[in-house]
């Protein structure tokens, strides 16, 4: 569901509340994306240690770079917090067009461990050199991972959030829309675990990278961008189009908005920048308000 009506207790402040009633098109700040994780996580969780406080620092993982899968690029970095129970986790997927951006290796803020919420960084293979699936079946692995994990990191596997930004995004929501992946009458104990998340934050979302769809919701810009040709593997956008049919399952199973279905998990939308359509340009167009308009449309 794209729309979020969970209870408001009046120990909450009011700033959270307008956020659990719609979906915001509109610059939002990290702080009003951590009160809503915190809220959908956390509220009357036994892992809650209290206020706690967001000072800032450079606090290090206690886990740094944890295989999820052979290739260099399949890890995570993990911040645990303290608590006597099992803590809820919030998984960040990081952006740059599957083909760019940096896994964190820091956390610049302390407002989740100090609140009794670990923290989870996803590193994944990129483009071109490891095309779709690759990135958004690492991300799905690495959450299947994380929760194989619960026992030995005290973790709650059922409060399991995802924050994404850009690609980030479209994989958190595609995670959020597709049909679960856990298979349980797998051999392997990671496979057996959900790949469902309880809530997603998803920041500049592409939700779909279907290239007629976007051309038409946002203008030719949005196809110039690499992301869109990089994710079949494409040098550019002619070899993108000129092959297009042999991609277009590819496109399709890979665009959130496709998967959509009323009993999928809460999902955050924030946009930001210009919404003027058509696009004026690549990197305008691939982080356009229209993709998030375009998938309240299928609610």
């Amino acid at each position: 569901m794209l729309h979020l009506k969970m209870a408001v207790p009046s120990s909450i402040s009011s700033k959270i509340s307008n956020l659990l009633l719609r979906i915001r098109f509109a610059p939002a700040s990290l702080k009003e994306m951590r009160y809503l994780i915190l809220f959908l996580l956390l509220f009357q969780s036994p892992g809650w240690c209290g206020e706690g406080n967001a000072t800032s620092g450079m606090i290090l993982p206690t886990h740094t770079k944890v295989a999820y899968g052979p290739d260099p690029m399949q890890f995570v970095n993990v911040w645990l917090a303290k608590s006597e129970a099992p803590t809820p986790v919030l998984v960040m997927i990081h952006g740059g067009g599957w083909c760019g951006g940096n896994v964190d290796e820091v956390l610049k803020e302390e407002g989740y461990l100090s609140r009794g919420i670990s923290v989870v960084s996803v590193e994944y293979r990129r483009t071109p050199g490891s095309p779709l699936p690759a990135p958004v079946m690492d991300a799905a692995r690495a959450v299947q991972f994380i929760r194989s994990k619960a026992g030995e990191w005290n973790l709650d596997k059922t409060k399991l959030a995802l924050l994404g930004g850009s690609a980030g995004a479209c994989t958190s929501l595609w995670l959020a829309f597709h049909d679960d992946l856990a298979d349980p009458d797998s051999e392997d104990p990671v496979s057996r675990e959900s790949t469902k998340p309880l809530c997603v934050v998803a920041s500049n979302a592409q939700t779909s990278i279907d290239p007629p769809v976007i051309r038409e919701w946002i203008g030719e810009e949005v196809l110039k961008h690499g992301m869109i040709f990089l994710a079949a593997g494409e040098p550019d956008t002619a070899a993108m189009l000129a092959n297009y049919e042999k991609h277009k399952p590819l496109y399709e199973k890979f665009s959130p908005v496709n998967h959509l279905d009323a009993s999928d998990p809460p999902a955050f939308l924030v946009y930001g920048g210009a919404t003027k359509l058509p696009a004026e340009n690549a990197g305008q167009a691939i982080h356009h308000p229209a993709f998030g308009l375009r998938l309240r449309r299928r609610q």
